[in-house]
């Protein structure tokens, strides 16, 4: 079954009944065209194609996120909008954006990533302009990663991953829990006030006044 679904913000379409072995077909195929966004639970499997408004958003919570980990000094690898997908889960998806910063010593010299082995990463950035029609939260659960930045057109949600395999909603990141998440909104809600240069140029004197000698 199909069921398409678009708006001014994204594009989706969901198509059921699709076995592991087309989904990985499509990944492959679909490698040449990274705008495409797949989503597969269990049969169930949504192809996103974000608008300028999605990808105006995760670049800079992005930049955000580079910044500060740039300017404290924070070791830090991105990993993009990566496939990460495990055959035995039947699960599998593309954040937005991705970093690995506890587990980055463990993926440093890494040029390919395998969840069999490597651990998953840190922190995911996931927006959602228009709602996805799959609980993407139960395939990052299911994938590990124990963070999530989501972002619904308005307002940042963090989520981390309980000790019973939910999502809770905090105050405080784990994965970059110096960083005061107000701040970071701060940021995206002055989005069409201000130019991004001067957003990041200002978000940067904050870090510097607040983490002297960093």
């Amino acid at each position: 079954m199909i069921r398409a679904s678009s708006s001014s913000a994204e594009q989706r379409i969901v198509l059921r009944g699709v076995s592991w072995h087309t989904y990985e077909r499509l990944v492959d195929e679909l490698e040449a065209h990274p705008g495409v966004r797949l989503t597969y639970l269990r049969g169930t499997l949504e192809l996103m194609t974000p608008s300028f408004s999605h990808d105006w958003i995760k670049t800079l919570l992005g930049r955000v996120i580079e910044a500060f980990t740039l300017e404290l000094g924070i070791p830090l690898k991105s990993g993009g909008s990566t496939t990460f997908k495990r055959a035995d889960l039947e699960k599998g998806l593309e954040p937005d954006e991705c970093y690995w910063v506890q587990n980055e010593p463990r993926v440093r010299h890494k040029s390919e990533i395998d969840l069999a082995v490597d651990p998953p990463p840190d922190l995911a950035v996931e927006v959602e302009v228009s709602r996805s029609s799959l609980d993407k939260l139960t395939v990052y659960a299911a994938l590990g990663v124990r963070e999530v930045w989501r972002h619904d057109g308005t307002t940042l949600h963090v989520l981390t991953l309980g000790e019973a395999g939910d999502y809770e909603e905090v105050e405080r990141s784990r994965a970059l829990p110096s960083l005061p998440l107000v701040e970071v909104a701060r940021v995206l809600d002055r989005r069409e006030e201000l130019d991004e240069t001067s957003l990041l140029r200002e978000f940067q004197l904050w870090a510097r006044r607040s983490f002297p000698g960093s």
